[in-house]
């Protein structure tokens, strides 16, 4: 009888050490499947849809040396995870680096390449540069524009139509570089210039 009861004893202690290490195995299975599943919705939502909308933004580039590069703004940015990428709406975007002739340029639309510091402007885009003691007032509209801000460079393979100065020139395909001043149009250019009655 009694050792009747010691096995019994035994069978109860063993019955409830399998149903707490079931327990314990199906808590870790659950947090596991919970956290493939629920993880999209803790980090905003799959990786190809925004993690976070902003209205009305504005931000300002630093330099390495804490001084303001440029400015961009927009109407709304949408932020996406994969790659690291935003839509902008109605983007404007200030070179304001100290001793660089501010530019602005404004388009419909913009996608801003985090990672690679790059701006993608697409749609009616406007460049304009006002005159300094050293360079001619500048004005260049195209189609689609990429923006290198960290080395001021704006380059397009697009049609373009620039003013600068009084002189007008058109052609497709352009590089300019804020920083030395310098602009090279890939092919087929073509500049006007007014008389000279008409620049003085």
């Amino acid at each position: 009888m009694v050792t009747y009861k010691r096995t019994a004893h035994r069978w109860k202690l063993l019955t409830i050490m399998m149903i707490a290490t079931f327990c314990a195995f199906g808590s870790f299975w659950l947090v596991q499947v919970m956290e493939g599943e629920g993880g999209d919705a803790r980090l905003g939502g799959p990786g190809d849809e925004p993690d976070y909308i902003v209205e009305n933004f504005s931000f300002v580039r630093m330099t390495e040396q804490g001084k303001p590069s440029y400015v961009v703004s927009g109407k709304r940015l949408a932020h996406t995870p994969v790659g690291d990428v935003s839509q902008v709406e109605a983007p404007v975007m200030q070179g304001i680096t100290p001793g660089r002739p501010r530019m602005t340029i404004v388009a419909n639309r913009a996608e801003l390449y985090h990672e690679e510091h790059r701006v993608e402007l697409l749609g009616n885009v406007d460049i304009q540069r006002p005159a300094t003691p050293t360079s001619e007032a500048l004005r260049v509209q195209t189609q689609a524009l990429t923006v290198l801000p960290d080395e001021e460079i704006l380059k397009t393979d697009q049609a373009i139509e620039m003013q600068l100065g009084a002189a007008t020139v058109t052609g497709t395909g352009m590089v300019a570089n804020n920083a030395t001043q310098k602009l090279h149009l890939a092919s087929r250019g073509q500049i006007v210039y007014p008389p000279r009655a008409q620049r003085q």
